[in-house]
């Protein structure tokens, strides 16, 4: 599993993916695993009292236990590449630690899983994360509504005031989420907030009432000089 580490002002930045991956091996190596367990069973019997030795009703019962623990060791296995599995193609978001402390958020579509010593690993643009790191699983009609609606409303909010708007300025804009509005359906404009939506009727309203300002000018201008024109040739 190669890594490329990028560098700032000299020092290596450690970037989720491994964050994700060194919590991952971390963890691995306090995991108390059917190997571990076979490990001290053979410590126990090589270190025993020879005058007491343990019984062989004894080590039936923990070579039972060990059974026990390499059964549900490998369930677990399953059960988790089984999962990984699942998400190929889906939304997903991941949140990793990083060395400092701080938590960030993964959002992306999972392309692949590598398994790697019974561990899957989840690929999001060509980076890898730990399943164990796997915050939320996103359904993409929901991230659609919720991205669009999320964007309707930074492009309003970036608007002037109402008042303030202009026909050259600010038209294409109204114009274009206008556009946007009228192509969701009754689902993704849900997601919409109501007060969001009544402020943007307002600025609609104030662009179609420039507008109509604007042509009522201009017909004006075109009648007046319809009447010099007229009054010129008369004389």
């Amino acid at each position: 599993m190669a890594l490329v580490a990028p560098v700032k002002d000299g020092a290596v930045v450690e970037t989720t993916s491994q964050a994700s991956l060194s919590k991952e091996k971390s963890s691995a190596g306090k995991d108390m695993d059917k190997d571990t367990f076979l490990q001290l069973l053979v410590a126990q019997m090589k270190y025993q009292d020879p005058m007491e030795p343990t019984s062989n009703t004894e080590y039936i019962a923990q070579y039972a236990q060990f059974s026990q623990v390499e059964a549900i060791s490998n369930m677990a296995t399953t059960m988790d590449l089984s999962r990984a599995s699942s998400l190929v193609g889906q939304e997903v978001y991941i949140k990793t630690t990083g060395s400092n402390g701080n938590t960030d958020y993964v959002q992306g579509r999972v392309d692949y899983v590598v398994f790697e010593n019974g561990k899957p690993y989840l690929s999001i643009d060509e980076s890898l994360y730990s399943l164990d790191d796997l915050d939320t699983v996103v359904d993409t009609v929901y991230q659609k509504a919720y991205d669009g609606a999320s964007d309707f409303t930074v492009k309003l909010n970036k608007l002037p005031s109402v008042n303030n708007i202009t026909i050259s300025t600010d038209g294409k804009t109204i114009d274009e989420l206008a556009s946007a509005y009228d192509a969701m359906n009754d689902y993704e404009k849900s997601f919409v907030a109501q007060d969001t939506v009544a402020r943007f009727k307002k600025y609609v309203e104030q662009l179609e009432a420039l507008r109509a300002a604007a042509l009522t000018s201009d017909s004006e201008n075109d009648a007046d000089a319809g009447i010099s024109t007229e009054t010129e040739e008369a004389d």
